[in-house]
């Protein structure tokens, strides 16, 4: 979804260094690490304030244990903390006694809409739309985003400034190192279509 340029303006500022645009991003997508980690730079682009809570941790690193059996949960507490300590203000706590009044499909949602309230964000970052219906969202001033559309939102107003958060996540890459388009491929396995084809023109930046 891409929002017409007028209201796009007036809910993201014009101003990248003073946007007050407040996204909260759910569980799902930081349980992919290459997802986590594009957002993650973004969020500390300054081109807008990401949120989470310790509940919307306690899922996706949950998830994540589940599924990599291998994996001890040292790094990954190791992942949060680093996660809270470089993103200024990104925890939310104190939004527990919203949560019984929200109604969705699955109450076991309720804890994201109700850290979304609290820290004044518009979209919920997931790719879990049908878990967050429109209906639901509405009263609360929110909409449930994909995180592809909500990157091709960020590439119309501050290309550059998204291009250097993914030049910056592509240069950390270590183990391997990748190169332009073996960056943007992983982006694309991440379901970051739309994205990559705005930024496949631009390699050379990245």
């Amino acid at each position: 979804m891409i929002w017409p340029h007028k209201l796009r303006n007036l809910v993201w500022g014009t101003d990248r260094m003073s946007s007050h645009f407040t996204v909260v991003y759910d569980a799902c997508v930081l349980y992919p690490a290459p997802l986590r980690d594009l957002l993650m730079h973004l969020a500390l682009s300054d081109l807008y304030r990401a949120r989470w809570s310790d509940m919307i941790h306690d899922e996706w690193t949950r998830n994540v244990l589940a599924s990599r059996p291998d994996l001890s949960p040292e790094p990954l507490l190791r992942t949060r903390q680093l996660m809270n300590t470089h993103v200024r203000d990104s925890l939310v706590s104190g939004f527990e006694y919203l949560i019984p009044s929200i109604q969705l499909p699955d109450q076991n949602d309720r804890h994201v809409v109700a850290a979304a309230i609290h820290s004044g964000a518009h979209p919920i970052v997931t790719f879990n739309q049908k878990d967050f219906p429109a209906n639901s969202l509405k009263p609360h001033n929110l909409l449930a985003q994909h995180p592809d559309d909500f990157i091709v939102d960020l590439l119309d107003l501050h290309l550059a400034g998204v291009l250097e958060a993914a030049a910056n996540h592509r240069r950390s890459l270590k183990n391997p190192p990748k190169t332009a388009d073996e960056y943007l491929d992983t982006l694309l396995a991440q379901g970051l279509t739309q994205s990559v084809a705005i930024i496949r023109p631009w390699t050379i930046a990245l």
